[in-house]
């Protein structure tokens, strides 16, 4: 009989050979993929090169300054990659610009600069929002660099030397706002503003004109059953569900043939297309192979290329669970292991426009809710299957009732001077709070630790599908339940002098740090400052704040508590300091003058 160990072994070297393998065909890449997958899902123990983990946000296009919904699609990655880093995985984390294109070039000569230039100027801005905002990538990609073109020209060279790319002629709708081709079924008519009729696309409302060029189409239409394959045998490939189904109802209708190219006449600023300086490759073909390029592509890519996932916004969702898929499969390469999928932010109902003058500048209220805050805000109110509305209002009540009163307040109560004169992470006394129901503990008590316990777990699920509101919503369920056990038992009202007073004190305050530790470890991936501060000051050392670390209360179970009786680290101050409305403010000056008095 065969040992678990060798089934594994002998897994993880048919994933090795199937992900070294060079494939002639789509068919082939798909089996590969597909295959895979089931040895991975089979085995119960990861192979080593399982612990790679590579994850995306799409590159965001310079034609205009990074708005609220940039910020939003780095810091889901962000969440993410350093949530994988807290499993121990070995993650990379790609971000970056979109450099090419017609409206890269018409936006440049409006602003009167060479296209390079622009690109850099308005990309600089992404890096320093991203800097400001504490994402972590490891790889910041700008499709002008070089060792991008050589990417692409050699994917293009591989899609072509098997036939699936192909001169033609399109004849069709194009929207250049959109730098997207478009059927008669997704367009529709429309007035300007001066009161003309346009043509325009029905899922962005921007204008479409009718094109008529010879360029290169790529054999798209040979995909469509592949692609439905794919998904039918891989129902979590896109997530949330709601886009998964999108997906698969536009598979249901035949797939166009999809020109690849523009004429060089019409677009100069792009990579020219190999062996044909009249043309230049088509910009979502160009931008798309960014996520090869990071991965080390064409001679390095497997160890990343075989574990990516990528996140995106709604509106690119048919480049990249469409297009994208069906490129890979034409270049014999492994498909994405998850496309993320998130909605958009609205500002009081309505989408963001300069025209209505309510554009969230996200650099700007970073600055104002600080990093944390930012971040925070946008992963507890973001849901990724529905639009999320912003105000700043919302913004305030949020930040100053979890982050300063509910878990800033449980932090400050607990290392007091007060009810912690010596500074030190306190004993856990099990007379008083046996595993058993007695004690001075009562039944909520009791339902606040199964809570808290279960939380890595319920945390871990939500992290995994995206769905980070519902983790953060599950931590701030817990710290008020937490707060409910201090308030509950008065630990300021305990007879120190009695010895079952103070040992029950010592136990209340244990507790509360055992649960303020959990807290801080699984808010890493969210805010990684508030979470370093939180620990330092529980005086948890930084290589004991992993996922494997977080052993919630061991002295209940008759195990040693490695930080009882360990100093608390300095009090650097709240945790996080309470916002104050401006808007509020201005608009009731009597009130304020009258508290400041």
């Amino acid at each position: 009989m065969r040992t678990p160990f060798l089934l594994v072994t002998r897994s993880c070297k048919a994933i090795h050979r199937l992900q070294q393998s060079a494939f002639v065909s789509s068919v082939s890449a798909l089996y590969r993929h597909q295959t895979i997958s089931v040895l991975r899902n089979s085995s119960t123990v990861s192979c080593k090169d399982d612990r790679s983990y590579y994850i995306t946000t799409p590159i965001f296009y310079v034609n205009a300054s990074p708005h609220l919904g940039h910020l939003y699609s780095a810091v889901i990655a962000d969440c993410l990659h350093r949530y994988k880093l807290l499993q121990g995985f070995n993650s990379k984390f790609a971000t970056g610009t979109d450099e090419h294109g017609l409206k890269i070039q018409l936006a440049a000569e409006a602003a009167g600069k060479d296209p390079l230039t622009f690109c850099t100027d308005v990309s600089e801005r992404f890096k320093h929002l991203f800097n400001s905002c504490n994402i972590s990538y490891t790889d910041y990609i700008r499709t002008t660099e070089q060792r991008h073109h050589q990417a692409v020209k050699h994917f293009w060279s591989v899609l072509w030397n098997k036939g699936l790319i192909y001169k033609g002629s399109y004849e069709g709708w194009y929207s250049t706002q959109d730098e997207s081709f478009l059927t008669a079924l997704q367009v529709g008519d429309a007035v300007d503003s001066s009161g003309n009729e346009i043509k325009v696309s029905l899922e962005s409302g921007h204008k479409v004109e009718w094109m008529k060029e010879e360029n290169y189409m790529f054999r798209l239409s040979a995909f469509r059953s592949q692609l439905l394959d794919w998904l039918k045998g891989n129902p979590r490939a896109i997530q949330p569900e709601l886009f998964y189904q999108v997906v698969l109802k536009w598979l249901q209708e035949d797939l166009p043939d999809l020109s690849v190219s523009r004429q060089r006449s019409r677009l100069q600023w792009g990579i020219p297309v190999p062996g044909d300086a009249e043309q230049t490759i088509y910009v979502w073909l160009d931008a798309l192979v960014n996520y090869l390029t990071v991965a080390g592509y064409p001679d390095k890519h497997n160890q990343w290329w075989n574990v990516a996932h990528h996140i995106v916004g709604k509106d690119i969702l048919k480049f990249h669970a469409v297009y994208w898929p069906a490129f890979l499969l034409g270049a014999g390469l492994p498909l994405p292991q998850t496309i993320y999928v998130h909605s958009h932010w609205t500002v009081g109902g309505k989408k963001m426009s300069k025209s209505l003058g309510n554009v969230v500048d996200p650099l700007e209220r970073s600055k104002q809710f600080t990093t944390d805050g930012m971040r925070y805000f946008l992963l507890r109110q973001g849901v990724p299957d529905s639009d999320s509305d912003y105000t700043d209002d919302k913004a305030f009540k949020l930040l100053n009732a979890e982050l300063a009163d509910s878990l800033g307040g449980l932090l400050n109560r607990c290392t007091a001077p007060a009810l912690n004169p010596a500074q030190v992470y306190t004993a856990f006394f099990p007379q008083s709070f046996p595993s058993e129901q007695g004690g001075r503990a009562v039944g909520e008590d009791y339902h606040m630790l199964e809570a808290v316990k279960n939380l890595p777990a319920v945390v871990e699920q939500h992290y995994e599908s995206m769905h980070v509101f519902k983790a953060l919503e599950a931590i701030s369920a817990c710290v008020r339940q937490t707060n409910r056990f201090v308030q509950r038992h008065a630990p300021w009202k305990l007879e120190r002098s009695d010895i079952r007073d103070q040992r029950w004190l010592d136990t209340i305050i244990h507790v509360s740090f055992e649960c303020l530790r959990m807290y801080g470890t699984l808010l890493q991936p969210v805010v990684p400052e508030i979470s370093d501060k939180l620990l330092s000051r529980l005086g948890v050392q930084p290589d004991e704040r992993g996922l494997a670390d977080v052993n919630f209360l061991p002295k209940i179970r008759g195990m040693n508590c490695p930080f009882e009786g360990r100093v608390l680290g300095s009090d650097t101050g709240v945790l996080f300091t309470r916002l104050e409305n401006l808007d509020i403010d201005k608009q009731n000056p009597k009130k304020t003058k009258k508290a400041k008095k």
